[in-house]
């Protein structure tokens, strides 16, 4: 049974994908359906309540088994009309390209002389059908703290522009340059694999 990821990011659609190879989904983007896409107000006050907007909608609009994720980004010790929050790639009303993201947030982390401290609050709604709802968004969708400075990294991934200037803080090393092992523990796919095992567990009509 495909199951909808409702976002047009490839980078997080490949991501998703890798955090849940070892179970039987078949996950299918937006772009993949080749239709026009609903307008969707992300007006939650956090990443869980803008994840279930979004997978409603979607769901009302293509009636079909569908998840929709979304992110905040909270710094330590910043001024709270800079919190970035829910709309990390909106800035002053308008949204950033990878490179304008790069260019602000870099000059954001000079500001602070390089000391912000950050994580990502991420969080999941699934849709399966009009009865059955799944949810998350705790500790397990958190990232680790990291540093943010204000030299980019030569490597770059599309999708995921504020990777190029994150730090570890214990090694001080950007985490591009981090054996994989070590990477592993920063990012949230145990969470994710954990939440779809739990629903696969639940709704057994995707097993």
């Amino acid at each position: 049974m495909k199951i909808l990821y409702g976002t047009t990011n490839q980078a997080k659609l490949e991501y998703m994908k890798r955090a849940t190879d070892s179970l039987r989904l078949e996950i299918i983007s937006l772009k993949d359906l080749g239709l026009p896409l609903p307008k969707i107000d992300e007006s939650g006050n956090n990443p869980l309540e803008n994840a279930r907007i979004k997978a409603k909608a979607y769901f009302e609009a293509f009636s079909m088994p569908v998840f929709s994720c979304d992110s905040g980004l909270y710094f330590d010790n910043l001024e709270e009309e800079l919190q970035p929050g829910t709309h990390v790639r909106r800035v002053n009303g308008n949204e950033l390209t990878d490179e304008e993201m790069t260019a602000y947030y870099s000059n954001l982390a000079k500001q602070h002389g390089n000391k912000l401290i950050g994580r990502y609050r991420n969080a999941i709604c699934f849709i399966a059908d009009e009865s059955s709802c799944f949810s998350r968004m705790d500790a397990s969708l958190e990232t680790e703290p990291f540093m943010l400075i204000d030299k980019p990294h030569e490597k770059r991934v599309s999708g995921f522009p504020l990777d190029t200037l994150s730090v570890d803080i214990a090694s001080g090393k950007y985490y591009y340059d981090l054996p994989e092992e070590s990477v592993a523990a920063t990012d949230v796919a145990q969470g994710l694999k954990a939440f779809w095992e739990m629903v696969l567990a639940e709704h057994h009509s995707f097993l």
